[in-house]
């Protein structure tokens, strides 16, 4: 796994905007190296503004829409449509103002697909394994960025600290119940699935944020801090705004905005 870089913007507002500058460049160079992209959306105030950034800039005309795979780190096991699944904010702020390929739009299934939590999450994995390439060598894509937020308790995706998920070894989607943050129920990569991701990028705002930006980027473990745990095997990208990166070394950060 990949040793995390930190780089700290002025506030949430730039970060958001400089995530999606980056991404719209990170994007375009793989489709140009490859023809294709895979990209994984994460929920969350700031993963929504960031998508929102991006739909909202000229520049994003240059990713090839067709061409992109895109992909959920978790979802909210509530209905279709429903105003907290991580679906319905990506395609409100994003997904619905650019070209996608709606067959290479990849929402995890919702709570009224006639699915149980469990079966949710084998179809996902399903899905996932139809996707990848003999040269990925798992069951999972290569996905080119995984995005990610993280929560004041450190939790990322839906892998809360302390719950049965985080000791998933094989499986790379799991149903999460009982969850400690509203609504309980929910579907979620693992480790083995973000981890076979070329690059995550770990988004994180606010004053809150601060001491478990510290505790991940230290020497805690993924089953107390579990963003200690999401490395991308190329490039791990800790992005975060001045207020949550308070409490981590000032040799540890590159500021980005002035």
């Amino acid at each position: 796994m990949s040793v995390p870089t930190v780089i700290v913007h002025r506030d949430a507002e730039v970060l958001a905007q400089a995530v999606a500058a980056r991404l719209i460049t990170r994007l375009v160079d793989t489709q140009a190296a490859r023809g294709s992209a895979h990209l994984v959306l994460t929920g969350g105030t700031i993963g929504i503004a960031t998508l929102a950034a991006l739909a909202g800039t000229a520049a994003h005309d240059a990713i090839d829409w067709r061409a992109l795979d895109v992909w959920w780190g978790d979802e909210r096991f509530l209905p279709s449509g429903h105003p907290e699944r991580n679906e319905t904010g990506a395609r409100q702020a994003l997904l619905d103002h650019v070209d996608v390929d709606p067959a290479r739009v990849h929402p995890m299934p919702a709570a009224d697909s006639g699915l149980t939590a469990e079966e949710a999450a084998e179809a996902y994995a399903q899905e996932l394994r139809k996707a990848s390439r003999p040269e990925d060598h798992g069951p999972v894509p290569s996905f080119d960025v995984l995005l990610l937020g993280m929560g004041p308790d450190g939790h990322v995706a839906s892998l809360f600290p302390g719950q049965p998920a985080l000791y998933e070894e094989e499986r790379p989607v799991v149903a999460v119940h009982g969850s400690p943050k509203p609504p309980p129920t929910r579907i979620s990569l693992t480790f083995p699935a973000i981890r076979a991701a070329r690059e995550v990028w770990i988004v994180a705002a606010g004053a809150e944020k601060a001491q478990v930006v510290h505790l991940a980027l230290s020497d805690a473990g993924p089953f107390q801090i579990p963003a200690a745990g999401a490395r991308g095997r190329r490039t791990t990208l800790f992005l975060l705004d001045r207020a949550s990166a308070t409490k981590i070394p000032p040799t540890l950060g590159r500021l980005a905005s002035p």
